[in-house]
């Protein structure tokens, strides 16, 4: 696989590197096409289209499928699509009770995973089991695949010191997190390119290359974990911010919550995440007298119905429409994602009870966009680790035509 071009380059080059990342994204979103169809995608020239597809077919990243035999005049029309085994990636997703690390091809299928539900530990003990599970997976890789891992993607709340009571976490374990840079450690350790992003971008990159953001350029995306995560997606692109944090919906002030099992702020205001959570979920089933040990317990309640969340259910929309609608208002997109590490029905009546909440917040006007569940349920967060190398190499990025400063900021998203 040829690697990503990072640095000087002339303007053509750049132009054709983006040309590249268009196609592929194209075929992406297509699934297969033939040239002319990935021309007319692309708004690119038959010419420029065929001499770009025959290099990425001798780079292993498209192949042909067949041919078009239906409706067709003279020469049936060959059909390329994505190679799986073009291109690997790993994903690393670290969140307060849990650690990820999964291995997925190309077309975004997930080979294998590690799983350990667990509360985070020290730095240095995640650290030697997201390596050990790293060694794991690309051991089930031959010597050509492993030479094409476009890289190992890091998710991970920023801030994992922060916020440790409303989360009810041990201060002790997750405030050593504030001084680890763990993405820059396991890149040393590994000789990989590692990109680390917050897991709110991370998961909204994963719907942006390979879920709804095949159809949609923009919208809002909310992932309900442990704690509620988020990004924003904007012409095809995750926006990041500053410091990386735009889309932080978690901090968001909200009134304080009704719940008898709600701490109480220190001040009038609460933060999004101490009432629309998982960990607020789980507070308030074991202030009902329920034992709640991990995910799987937590469904089991849901599937039962137990009227503790139905409870919470109330509060978590109370707090979570306006501040939702408040994000409409600025960025005016079409639609809402919502995604969670749980189901057995949550999401669905989640997203039921939301629309009808934000509809009815809707100043003179002005509409409600879609809400719309996401892609990859509890998958979301690895899978969205694995996607920023494939993001950050394959995806065409406007930055891209600007050069050698446009390829530094995009470097500057990898550890190394």
């Amino acid at each position: 696989m040829r690697s990503p071009h990072f640095g000087q380059g002339s303007n053509s080059a750049n132009v054709r590197r983006f040309n590249e990342r268009l196609l592929l994204q194209a075929l992406r979103r297509a699934g297969q096409a033939s040239k002319a169809d990935l021309a007319r995608l692309a708004n690119l020239t038959s010419t420029a289209v065929g001499s770009i597809i025959t290099s990425l077919i001798e780079s292993g990243l498209i192949e042909v499928t067949g041919r078009r035999l239906e409706g067709q005049r003279g020469q049936p029309a060959s059909l390329l699509r994505l190679d799986p085994r073009g291109a690997f990636a790993i994903g690393v997703r670290l969140d307060r009770t849990s650690i990820e690390t999964v291995l997925v091809n190309f077309a975004g299928h997930m080979i294998e995973r590690r799983s350990h539900d667990m509360l985070l530990p020290q730095p240095a003990v995640a650290q030697q089991i997201v390596q050990r599970d790293i060694h794991d997976l690309l051991a089930r890789l031959d010597a050509d695949e492993r030479n094409r891992i476009a890289g190992v993607g890091v998710a991970q709340p920023y801030n994992l010191g922060a916020w440790l009571r409303e989360l009810g976490l041990p201060a002790d374990t997750f405030r050593a997190w504030n001084d680890v840079d763990f993405a820059g450690d396991l890149g040393h350790a590994l000789s990989l390119p590692v990109f680390s992003e917050n897991d709110g971008n991370a998961a909204a990159i994963a719907e942006l290359f390979y879920g709804c953001g095949r159809q949609l350029d923009d919208f809002i995306y909310l992932f309900l974990g442990p704690a509620i995560g988020g990004g924003i997606a904007i012409d095809g692109d995750c926006v990041r911010g500053r410091t990386g944090n735009a889309g932080d919906f978690a901090v968001m002030p909200v009134p304080p919550s009704r719940l008898p099992s709600a701490p109480q702020p220190p001040g009038q205001w609460d933060i999004l995440l101490s009432r629309a959570s998982l960990i607020a979920l789980r507070r308030h089933l074991r202030y009902c007298g329920e034992t709640v040990e991990n995910l799987a317990d937590l469904e089991v309640l849901i599937a039962r119905g137990h009227p503790a969340i139905d409870a919470w259910l109330d509060d978590c929309v109370d707090a979570l429409a306006p501040a939702l609608r408040a994000s409409l208002c600025v960025l005016d997109v079409p639609a809402v994602v919502l995604d969670s590490d749980v189901d057995a029905g949550l999401i669905d009546t989640l997203m039921q009870r939301l629309r009808v909440a934000v509809a009815a917040t809707a100043p003179e006007a002005r509409g409600t966009p879609a809400i719309v569940r996401g892609t990859f349920g509890r998958d979301a967060g690895a899978l969205g680790a694995a996607t920023l190398p494939m993001f950050y190499n394959f995806s065409p990025r406007a930055g891209i035509l600007m050069g050698a400063s446009a390829q530094t900021l995009e470097v500057s998203h990898v550890a190394t």
